[in-house]
């Protein structure tokens, strides 16, 4: 049973979402949404990869205004966070909370 994203999470997901064709990191993406960067990474960790595979992290590396390069990390929707449906997802979630409940009440009445 997949459970839907936090709000928090949601958010992040429509704006990577509205920005697909950006290379973005963590720290761009908090840097648009007003959160700290350490936010964003437990959001993209915790709420998007973990259990949900809605996002990955890919190794790229960025020239700094210097000339040299940094190494980062670009956070992109896998073709499941493209699809997510948040609705549809919370609606078939709480659909089968309401089910299993309907089951162990009924389960219980038959003891």
């Amino acid at each position: 049973m997949l459970k839907p994203v936090s709000e928090k999470s949601l958010v992040v997901l429509n704006y990577l979402k509205e920005n697909a064709d950006a290379n973005l990191t963590s720290g761009d993406i908090a840097e648009a949404l007003g959160l700290e960067k350490k936010t964003v990474d437990g959001i993209v960790t915790a709420g998007l990869i973990r259990n949900k595979n809605l996002v990955e992290r890919i190794p790229a590396e960025m020239e700094l205004e210097d000339g040299t390069h940094k190494p980062v990390k670009i956070i992109k929707l896998t073709q499941a966070g493209v699809d997510y449906d948040h609705d549809a997802v919370t609606a078939a979630y709480e659909a089968e909370v309401a089910a299993e409940k309907a089951a162990k009440a009924a389960a219980k009445d038959a003891e």
